[in-house]
């Protein structure tokens, strides 16, 4: 037989090779690229291309006016000429000063700004006690993007092994296979070689979406993205060789790729939980901070809190040494039932009959 590591790297380099060679694995990952890249230009563009609303202002007021966001002030001298602009289009309003409550008057020639009069209303001071640290808008693009990213990648390569591992039983490849390589070292390899599959396209995403915020300018973004991208990548690592794992094993349990889907259902579930949770709550505290230390969820509730500045320095460690620990437990479980189902071929071999094989 091979030496493990030989055999190890063999296995990966075919399942890196058949993926590579596959012209539908090749287009899908470029279109989630080019996807990727115009839907960061699109919101750099849209976010920097804010039209600055024209309005007139008189002596007395053009000082106030001025402090409101994206208005383009004209100075008049007096109200005449002041309608007269608004009338012929070249301003949308103006504000004149009066002796009113308020102090202004606005002039409109159908109907005037909502936030001009907003900004120039009386309001109460607030005093806001827990403020949010981040945009709530960008929050939900980026809960979404490291969803998204998870629930992806990780459905699509771990169905790559399960359909691997049934494929090898069906056509009796594996019969071959196990003449040369032990079956735990095939399952190293088929999780290694499609690990490196993972994180590369995972790396892929992250270059394309920093060139992205670069070219539209938003460094400050991209600032505030850099730790958590790292947290999510490492999280990312450990949580697909985890879920790898169990695809491998749960596949091994059938012998027809029409089966697949009544072992490996669970597993699917568990990858779309995060993606659905982080999209409803990411607003949620509570539920992110379970969400992080919930190993199959960290890779998406741990980069969230990071990214919203609510974890201690220490947090992402501990999670990342449970997640370890879970995912050692994975393999030599998943390696048990692997290696016991393997050759088993008929009807679905029962989860107790695998271990206690």
């Amino acid at each position: 037989m091979l030496k493990a590591s030989n055999g190890v790297w063999l296995v990966a380099e075919r399942e890196i090779g058949s993926k590579l060679r596959s012209k539908t694995f090749m287009i899908s990952s470029g279109i989630l690229l080019l996807l990727t890249l115009a839907g960061v230009l699109f919101a750099g563009f849209q976010s920097a291309n804010t039209d600055a609303t024209p309005i007139a202002a008189t002596a007395e007021t053009a000082s106030a006016v001025s402090e409101i966001p994206d208005v383009d002030v004209t100075t008049v001298t007096d109200q005449a000429e002041a309608e007269d602009l608004v009338r012929d289009g070249t301003v949308d309003a103006a504000v004149l000063a009066d002796e009113g409550v308020a102090g202004y008057t606005v002039i409109a020639l159908e109907d005037a700004p909502s936030f001009l009069i907003q900004a120039l209303s009386l309001q109460p001071d607030v005093v806001i006690l827990e403020p949010m640290t981040t945009n709530p808008l960008l929050r939900f693009i980026v809960a979404i993007a490291f969803g998204a990213v998870f629930m992806i990648a990780a459905a699509t390569f771990g169905g790559t092994i399960a359909q691997s591992v049934v494929e090898e039983k069906q056509t009796r490849v594996i019969e071959v296979l196990l003449s040369a390589i032990p079956a735990r070292t095939i399952l190293a390899g088929k999780v290694l070689g499609n690990t490196v599959l993972a994180i590369g396209q995972i790396l892929a995403l992250a270059a394309v979406a920093t060139v992205g915020l670069m070219v539209t300018g938003q460094r400050e973004v991209l600032n505030t993205l850099g730790a958590p991208i790292i947290w999510f990548a490492v999280f990312f690592l450990f949580g697909f060789i985890l879920l790898a794992a169990m695809f491998a094993a749960a596949a091994s349990m059938v012998s027809r790729q029409e089966d697949i889907g009544s072992t490996t259902t669970p597993i699917t579930m568990l990858i779309m939980a995060p993606y659905m949770l982080v999209i409803f709550f990411n607003d949620n505290p509570l539920v992110l901070t379970i969400m992080s230390y919930v190993p199959f969820s960290a890779p998406v509730g741990m980069p969230m809190r990071l990214f919203v500045g609510e974890a201690q320095w220490w947090e992402p460690l501990l999670s990342l040494v449970i997640l370890l620990v879970t995912c050692a437990a994975a393999i030599i479980i998943g390696a048990k039932i692997y290696e016991n189902s393997l050759l088993r071929m008929g009807s679905r071999v029962k989860l107790s009959e695998a271990l206690r094989s």
